[in-house]
């Protein structure tokens, strides 16, 4: 009997899946290496990432005017990638802290910007959302950041906040 993780980061894939990447990790396509061996720059990978990249613009109807982009190191990675991009030292951004994964981000985004803490759900020792309506926005901030799934915690918003702010 197989079992299946539910739990944020890994998941299920289906076994034919599994049974196709164990038979193509030594000679993916014939080529004697693994897919994860060859160049990043030969036309076999490039025809692999150019494949990936039409399968989820249709997967996830990503319009032609949006850039796709394959970077390691997940939402942790983004914490500092997104202030380091979007901001300059002397910025504001928001931030609504629901837990462990907004209060990483908020770390990583004060090393590179002033961060404004616009609601906080301590009070509820982060099992809820602060009501919009409480929610103090700072006035041409540079984004807000909220974390939709503290999946630590089990704060899941169920909407994307309406802000004046990316």
């Amino acid at each position: 009997m197989r079992v299946f993780n539910f739990a944020a980061g890994p998941a299920a894939l289906p076994l034919e899946v599994l049974e196709q990447a164990r038979q193509e990790l030594t000679d993916w396509q014939g080529s004697g290496m693994s897919v994860m061996e060859i160049s990043h720059r030969s036309k076999a990978f490039v025809a692999v990432a150019a494949q990936a990249e039409a399968d989820l613009r249709e997967l996830l109807s990503i319009p032609k005017n949006y850039k796709v982009l394959f970077v390691q190191g997940g939402a942790t990675g983004m914490f500092s990638a997104v202030p380091m991009n979007l901001t300059q030292p002397d910025n504001t951004i928001d931030l609504v802290n629901t837990g462990s994964w907004s209060k990483k981000a908020l770390g990583e985004a004060k090393r590179y910007c002033k961060v404004a803490v616009v609601a906080d759900a301590a009070a509820s020792n982060y099992t809820s959302i602060p009501p919009r309506e409480s929610w103090k926005l700072t006035p041409n901030a540079a984004y807000l950041h909220y974390t939709a799934n503290e999946t630590i915690g089990g704060v899941e918003f169920p909407f994307v906040p309406q802000v004046p702010v990316p």
